[in-house]
């Protein structure tokens, strides 16, 4: 019985078709995957009969719900390269869908987390659906928000993006499209429409992929946003997480009880870690983002909060991590620091065509 490939590629119609192929596992990334979509998108970047690239994933669950954990933590733990050469690859490849010079459509209709949302958010558009659940929650493993988290968050809206690099928040299609982390929302009940047409259609005219998809747009429904956003810019404002901490404990009201809970839970480390990223990223350009990506990826497999992460939510699934240090007074500032300096030479991050 021949096994089915883990990413799909084909050209149907004026599209490029890629469909992640791990429905078991909710599409997470492997490295083979994000290699197959490199490959994909380089043969169809000069083919004039490819208009448009369309990318979903199989299953009705998960579009991407992040890159396959458990290998990058066993390659930590033995030591080789094969976390930091996967990590290499999918940050190439999110390169690669940031400077891609057609549109690239992402039905992000199910779970995005992590590396899906490396391989969505920072294509031209992405379409969200009723199932749509948006998160990096990197802090909850001891880890930070990679594949361009850095570079996207930091650019939402007030301190949208801050709230959710740290707390790991889950937005629905309503608040993804309020972000603006979705550009289009269609009603999940017609995706399979959408698709359709999507590789049906004539799309020589640069408007017409946008008149379609306006075609089968709909109404999301009312933002949580638009009640939380002055709670979420006042607690989640500068440079600390003490002071985040701080105003969130003081507020006294349950959406900012609620947070105090989520952050608690967070890997302390990974919180500083995090908000470090954020705002050095915001001044970066991609390029430079992904260069600290690498070298902050490569940085967590060298403590023990990302492993402590992994075994509680992946391998024991007890969800009670015991972190090191287990509060965020007693993170060094430091240590933090070296996390953002420069890899050996031979590990680095280089790009495509360099």
């Amino acid at each position: 019985m021949t096994e089915e490939p883990e990413v799909i590629t084909r050209k149907i119609g004026q599209v490029g078709r890629i469909t992640l192929n791990r429905p078991k596992a909710l599409n997470a990334l492997t490295h083979g995957m994000c290699l197959g979509m490199i490959e994909a998108l380089e043969a169809w970047r000069g083919d004039d009969e490819v208009k448009a690239i369309v990318v979903d994933g199989a299953g009705e669950k998960g579009f991407c719900a992040g890159g396959d954990i458990l290998k990058l933590h066993n390659s930590g733990k033995a030591g080789d390269d094969q976390a930091w050469l996967f990590w290499r690859d999918e940050y190439r490849l999110n390169t690669l869908i940031y400077h891609y010079p057609k549109p690239y459509v992402a039905l992000i209709d199910g779970i995005t987390m992590g590396g899906g949302v490396g391989v969505s958010v920072h294509g031209s558009h992405r379409v969200a659906g009723d199932r749509t659940m948006f998160a990096m929650p990197e802090t909850g493993i001891g880890f930070h928000p990679d594949v361009g988290g850095a570079f996207f968050l930091p650019r939402l809206a007030g301190e949208i993006g801050t709230w959710m690099g740290l707390t790991g928040a889950r937005l629905k299609a309503a608040d993804s499209v309020a972000a603006g982390l979705a550009t289009h929302y269609c009603p999940s009940a017609h995706y399979d429409e959408l698709v359709a047409a999507l590789e049906s259609a004539d799309l020589s005219d640069e408007d017409a992929l946008e008149v379609l998809l306006e075609e089968f747009s709909g109404d999301p429904g009312d933002s949580e946003l638009a009640h939380t956003r002055g709670l979420i810019d006042a607690a989640f404002a500068g440079d600390s997480v003490e002071e985040i901490a701080s105003r969130i404990a003081a507020a006294g009201d349950s959406w900012s009880e609620k947070q105090a809970k989520v952050m608690a839970s967070k890997s302390p480390t990974a919180l500083k870690l995090t908000l470090a990223c954020l705002r050095k990223g915001g001044d970066l350009s991609f390029e430079d983002v992904m260069r600290q990506d690498l070298r902050v990826s490569s940085w967590c497999l060298k403590g023990v909060d990302f492993y402590e992460g992994v075994r509680a939510v992946i391998i024991d699934k007890d969800h009670a991590p015991k972190w090191s240090p287990a509060v965020i007074g007693e993170v060094d500032d430091a240590w933090i620091a070296t996390a953002f300096d420069a890899l050996d030479a031979d590990h680095e991050m280089t790009f495509l065509g360099e």
